[in-house]
Formats: C-alpha cells, sequence, structure tokens
C-alpha cells in the first residue's frame, strides 16, 4: 500500500468528516455554532488526521500504533459529541445522527481492527 488514501478507515473517516462538517453549519442552530459544532468538527476531522499522520510513520509500527488509538479515541469523542447534540435538542433530526453514529461505530470497528493488526505484525517481528 503506497498511500493513505487506499484505506477504508482514511477513506470513511474522511467522508464523514466531510459530512459531518457540513452538517454543523447547515443544521445546528447559531448558539450551538462556535461551541458543540466546533467541537465536533474538531473530533471529526482528528480521526482522519491521526491516520494520515500515523500512516507516514507506519516504518515505526509503535507509532502507526499510537496514532491508531489517537483515531479511535477521537472517533468515540465524535460519537459522544452527536449524542449530545441530539439529547440536548440541537440537531433535530434523529434519523441522521442515528445513520452517523452507526456510521462511526462501523469505522471504530474497523480502526480497532487495523490496530490489532498492526500490533499482531509488530509481534511476529519481534
Amino acid at each position: 500500500m503506497q498511500s493513505y488514501k487506499e484505506l477504508d478507515v482514511y477513506q470513511l473517516a474522511h467522508a464523514l468528516a466531510v459530512e459531518v462538517h457540513v452538517m454543523t453549519l447547515k443544521e445546528l442552530p447559531s448558539f450551538e455554532m462556535y461551541e458543540e459544532g466546533s467541537q465536533i468538527r474538531r473530533s471529526a476531522k482528528a480521526i482522519a488526521a491521526a491516520v494520515v499522520e500515523g500512516f507516514g510513520r507506519k516504518f515505526y509500527q509503535q507509532e502507526f500504533i499510537r496514532y491508531l488509538t489517537y483515531a479511535l479515541a477521537s472517533c468515540d469523542e465524535t460519537k459522544e459529541h452527536l449524542q449530545l447534540l441530539v439529547d440536548t435538542g440541537s440537531l433535530k433530526n434523529r434519523e441522521k445522527c442515528d445513520g452517523l453514529l452507526a456510521r462511526y461505530e462501523e469505522l471504530g470497528r474497523k480502526l480497532y481492527r487495523l490496530r490489532e493488526t498492526v500490533q499482531d505484525n509488530l509481534k511476529l517481528v519481534a
């Protein structure tokens, strides 16, 4: 694999970050735009960014594992922000939120499996 763009986790994380970005700018009330909206945009974008940075360090497997762990943590953070937006009534479209949450669950599983694969390969080398 020559580019992070070939990774399923990157493609899904990037697509979700774009979707969350657009959604928060169009669908959130103005009072949430700079508070919770800003937080969820940053956490959503941090997932793809961590995958990209980790991939750039893939020859140092411990570093790659560390950045995949950061991506997993940002994925969980993004799910929490989504849930907060729904629970506080700031995001009215429950169906859209449920769809995003399901896709973030899928992304979390994929990130976890990738991290496990990298860890297993590290054990084989050691």
